[in-house]
């Protein structure tokens, strides 16, 4: 994949001793360690506020992890091309049903070593069931999922269990949710719970 301020050298290891310091200064600490996997999805949930981003740049340096985010095409385009890409991002064309987890899927296949981070809740917002993308990228491209948090009553951000999916997709969302269950959000009241609906079981 493309260079990105995770993987740039010098620019690393200048923010992880930054994030360090901030993390440090705000009372928070890491948990957990990265898998030695070298192709997998990492969950960020749950999402209620603009302070998860904050906290979890800061995290994401001091674990020294390089992952990448998916992102519209359109959003690509000279001027912000260039930096989208640097800040992680991955370009997906969104014009046709479906063709979003078959681009990602295609994207792991195509390099040795690929993080991608996805938030599936897919809102700060309180909803009813979360987006089912990530579940069905890790089955066709037969990637772990690692489930990242940040915890605002222990003022914890990090790594937890590495789950493999069975192919049962209620099965391994109720493993899922029971995780996230033990995680406090920053807004309580904005946290949906990792729930899908019965289509998604059905698929």
């Amino acid at each position: 994949m493309h260079l990105t301020i995770f993987n740039t050298p010098v620019i690393q290891s200048i923010f992880r001793g930054i994030s360090l310091f901030f993390l440090k200064l705000l009372g928070w600490r890491t948990v957990g360690s990265l898998p030695k996997e070298n192709r997998y999805i990492i969950v960020v949930a749950p999402h209620t506020s603009n302070w998860d981003l904050f906290y979890g740049i800061i995290v994401a340096f001091a674990f020294r992890l390089d992952a990448y985010f998916m992102a519209k095409n359109q959003l690509f385009r000279w001027p912000f091309g260039p930096v989208m890409k640097w800040i992680g991002g991955v370009p997906i064309d969104r014009s046709h049903a479906g063709n979003t987890v078959d681009q990602v899927v295609r994207a792991f296949k195509e390099n040795e070593r690929f993080v991608l981070a996805i938030a599936p809740e897919g809102t700060r917002k309180r909803t009813s069931h979360w987006k089912t993308g990530f579940y069905r990228i890790a089955e066709g491209a037969r990637v772990p999922v690692l489930l990242g948090f940040l915890d605002y009553a222990s003022k914890t951000g990090g790594a937890g269990p590495l789950i493999t999916t069975t192919g049962d997709i209620e099965k391994d969302m109720r493993v899922i949710r029971e995780f996230y269950q033990t995680v406090t959000p920053r807004y309580v009241d904005k946290a949906g719970t990792a729930v899908i609906t019965d289509r998604d079981i059905a698929t």
